[in-house]
């Protein structure tokens, strides 16, 4: 990574050297066809006799043509100027992105294989546990249990990849119609609660509020912030689900008491790939796609997504539809 830092400061470096001296050569060019016109016009001044009857005539019309050579010299000037920094500009920022793409990618690699390792090998323990001992009842309901959330979190991650992907490209097509908000933030939360009993839940769900959108795509909504609140609140910490109707918008909100995000952070938590720290030395699971996924759904149903600092700590998510 420090080597890559070091490649990308000197192709900076080296990229800033070149423009300056595109920008000086513009100039040189300039600053020389202003001399030649200059002594061209000396010249031809010079040529003309003094009891010549036209001489302030000639004398005139040899100004106003050095007059509309510097004129000229300066609008080709500053187009050629212009469309060197524009396209200075656009490539810079073309090539950064791609940078920071390409950097997004590499950490979203990694946080796949370290996603997709850990349910594994957790799934496959269990199994061979289940087959080469004889367990009381509970243990092995225990370790069914434990093989199975760590399944659904393989689900998860296949769906959140699947789906970010044809949304991105337009391929999936959305089903709009009208659904019981209530009954799915509900059931999503009733499930969480059997999978989690050891988490502190807290829940306001308004009965009877619906908004028209696709099940699956809403379900992938809630699912993603409740999980993101799993995430970053630490065991003891209240996790808070809350629906209501405020005038003709449903808001759906979920709170935690993690460490809260910086205010610099907040808005480039909904990129897509993109997570704080870096991804060799970050404790907490996760892709970047989970946020991105809520932002891009929320969006395609005509909703707000915002994320506000909880007090005294910790966030809170909020849906507007």
């Amino acid at each position: 990574m420090l080597f890559k830092k070091k490649r990308l400061a000197v192709a900076t470096t080296v990229y800033w050297i070149l423009l300056a001296y595109i920008i000086t050569g513009l100039a040189w060019w300039f600053i020389a066809l202003q001399t030649t016109n200059h002594q061209m016009t000396e010249y031809r001044l010079r040529q003309l006799t003094m009891d010549d009857p036209h001489y302030e005539a000639r004398a005139e019309a040899i100004l106003n043509e050095q007059d509309r050579k510097t004129a000229g010299y300066i609008g080709e000037g500053s187009t050629f100027l212009l469309l060197i920094l524009l396209g200075a500009i656009f490539v810079y920022r073309e090539v950064r992105r791609q940078i920071r793409l390409q950097l997004q990618q590499q950490n979203f690699m990694m946080a796949v294989t370290h996603e997709l390792k850990t349910p594994i090998a957790v799934t496959k323990l269990n199994l061979e546990t289940l087959r080469k001992h004889k367990l009381d009842e509970a243990k092995q309901q225990k370790m069914i249990q434990a093989a199975l959330q760590e399944t659904n979190r393989l689900d998860t991650l296949a769906n959140n990849i699947l789906v970010a992907s044809q949304l991105e490209v337009g391929d999936y097509i959305q089903a709009k119609e009208p659904l019981d908000l209530s009954a799915l933030v509900g059931h999503s939360l009733h499930d969480y609660r059997a999978r989690f009993p050891e988490r502190r839940w807290e829940d306001h769900i308004e009965p009877g509020i619906s908004v028209v959108g696709d099940n699956m795509l809403l379900q992938m909504l809630v699912n993603n912030l409740v999980e993101n609140a799993i995430k970053y609140s630490p065991r003891e910490g209240m996790i808070t689900v809350t629906l209501n109707k405020k005038g003709r918008h449903a808001c759906l909100s979920v709170t935690d008491e993690g460490q809260g995000i910086p205010d610099d952070e907040k808005k480039k938590i909904f990129r897509k790939f993109y997570r704080a720290g870096q991804e060799a030395t970050r404790k907490t699971k996760g892709t970047g796609l989970g946020l991105y996924l809520c932002r891009k759904i929320a969006e395609d149903h005509k909703a707000v997504l915002k994320v506000t600092d909880n007090s005294p700590v910790g966030s809170i998510f909020t849906v507007i539809f």
